[in-house]
């Protein structure tokens, strides 16, 4: 049954295993192929690894950028769903996005976007079996402006995650 849900990420306990792009990939293109991962871990710092996925944000960005109604919300979930007949891979869902979490396809140049595995994502089953638990999923909704502080670039989580775990030697890495 599915309900809306929002993956939380904790960064900090992130270990850039990358358990999570392998297990969205299988899901979703039936092998190994973390290109085409809903999910991607991006490691801009040795030791910081930022688990970046879309954040269900409340106003939706994306959609209201997809000139041909291409993306619409889940509305079980919450989760963006891309209609790659309609798709056209201009991109700009990527640009509206605070965070440039959506990508293109590899291969067939649509847009990917996390769509919640239908209600259970598989990234954060992953996650929590290797007991990382950087991936939980809320049950509840958050508040918008909770949600919002995720969307955020890789870039500029970094140098967030960074301060966190080396302090002012982070200066020296950024």
């Amino acid at each position: 049954m599915s309900e809306r849900i929002w993956v939380a990420r904790d960064y900090l306990s992130c270990s850039g295993c990358r358990r999570c792009e392998i297990a969205c990939s299988l899901r979703h293109e039936g092998k190994v192929w973390p290109e085409a991962s809903r999910i991607r871990i991006f490691m801009l710092i040795p030791g910081v690894e930022i688990p970046q996925l879309c954040n269900q944000c409340p106003d939706y960005p994306c959609v209201k950028a997809c000139p041909v109604g291409a993306l619409t919300t889940d509305t079980k979930t919450s989760a963006i769903l891309v209609d790659k007949e309609k798709c056209t891979g201009c991109g700009l869902c990527i640009d509206a996005c605070p965070g440039e979490i959506p990508t293109l396809h590899p291969l067939e140049k649509k847009a990917l976007i996390c769509d919640l595995c239908d209600g259970e994502p598989e990234c954060v089953k992953v996650c929590q079996a290797a007991r990382f638990n950087a991936l939980s999923i809320i049950r509840r909704m958050w508040g918008a402006g909770t949600r919002k502080l995720f969307a955020r670039t890789p870039e500029d989580l970094t140098v967030d995650v960074a301060i966190n775990l080396y302090g002012e030697k982070a200066e020296e890495l950024i």
